[in-house]
């Protein structure tokens, strides 16, 4: 991607859901996502975020692997399995990206995955990047 401007408009009006158990992660997501015009929807565990995502529909999951209450793995196979929700893209995020962790990650139901810790830095690139790989977010970027 390099390091070009990316528009501050880029997710405008896009509802985008968070799930993680770590106040640091929820707090870097919640600023970048809203810096780029994301309405923001944070959830602690899976079961939880299962609820926020029926009701707010997003346009990405963005889930935590290691959780209480209902982990990652728990979510992705719930959401995959609710013909309702089925069609929404998750991305999984993961303190311990080692090799095989992708291709899990994928295999549960999610269509990629970012690492732990996230950075102010490269998360919205790292982000942009997953985003672009999914046809049906790509075409609506505002890029």
């Amino acid at each position: 991607m390099g390091n070009f401007d990316i528009p501050r408009d880029l997710l405008q009006g896009w509802d985008v859901v968070v799930i993680d158990d770590e106040e640091d992660s929820l707090m870097v997501a919640e600023i970048i996502l809203t810096e780029y015009g994301a309405n923001l929807h944070t959830a602690v565990n899976g079961a939880q975020g299962l609820e926020v995502v029926r009701r707010v529909m997003p346009r990405f999951v963005i889930s935590d692997v290691s959780m209480p209450v209902m982990d990652g793995w728990g979510f992705i196979h719930a959401l995959r399995n609710d013909p309702d929700l089925r069609h929404i893209p998750a991305i999984a995020l993961t303190a311990h990206a080692m090799l095989g962790d992708r291709e899990r990650a994928v295999e549960a139901g999610f269509h990629n995955y970012l690492s732990k810790p996230l950075t102010p830095d490269t998360f919205i690139i790292d982000l942009l990047n997953l985003l672009m790989d999914i046809p049906e977010l790509a075409t609506s970027l505002n890029i």
